[in-house]
């Protein structure tokens, strides 16, 4: 597993961030260019304060804008803010449904939160929305890793009986879980 793109808020909401600016958003009503910009960089260098002010600022006059929308959800999750980025990313998936990017960072939310079966459904959402979603397909792979570690531990509280066949598959799955660091 590639720990760049394991399911660590920042990072995932930065690799997303970057898909969705790419894709441009041909929904999105024209913001100046260097604003996308200005704000990715002030929250690549820890500024996200300052990155929410903008796109603030900015949302004002364009508020259906969807990357800006998405760059203030990344902001608020930068600053701590989780219950607001989470509002602002259903928010954002359910006028942009069409965008994987949002969702994404929906699941990596709800995983940091330990809401498993949330963090998939929006990532069945976002591989939907785009079934080339590389990232997506990745972080839904983690997903699925987590949950089967959840049941075969659940098993084996369950059922004493059951514990030593789902001993070593949960062994197993806590490597796969674990960076080579962590070991």
């Amino acid at each position: 597993m590639n720990p760049a793109r394991r399911l660590a808020p920042r990072n995932l909401c930065r690799l997303a961030l970057a898909a969705l600016l790419l894709a441009g958003g041909a929904q999105a009503q024209q913001a100046a260019p260097t604003t996308y910009n200005d704000v990715q960089q002030l929250l690549k260098a820890g500024k996200a304060d300052q990155a929410l002010q903008q796109v603030d600022k900015r949302l004002a006059d364009s508020g259906r804008d969807p990357q800006l929308r998405f760059l203030r959800a990344v902001a608020l999750t930068e600053l701590g803010r989780q219950d607001e980025a989470i509002a602002a990313l259903v928010d954002l998936t359910e006028t942009y449904p069409e965008l994987p990017e949002p969702y994404n960072n929906l699941a990596v939310l709800y995983a940091a939160r330990n809401e498993l079966a949330k963090a998939r459904d929006a990532l069945e959402m976002a591989v939907r929305a785009r079934p080339d979603y590389a990232v997506a397909h990745e972080n839904l792979g983690d997903i699925y890793v987590r949950l089967a570690a959840r049941a075969y531990q659940r098993a084996g509280e369950l059922a004493p009986g059951v514990a030593p066949s789902a001993a070593p598959k949960l062994t197993a799955l806590r490597q796969v879980l674990t960076t080579p660091a962590e070991r």
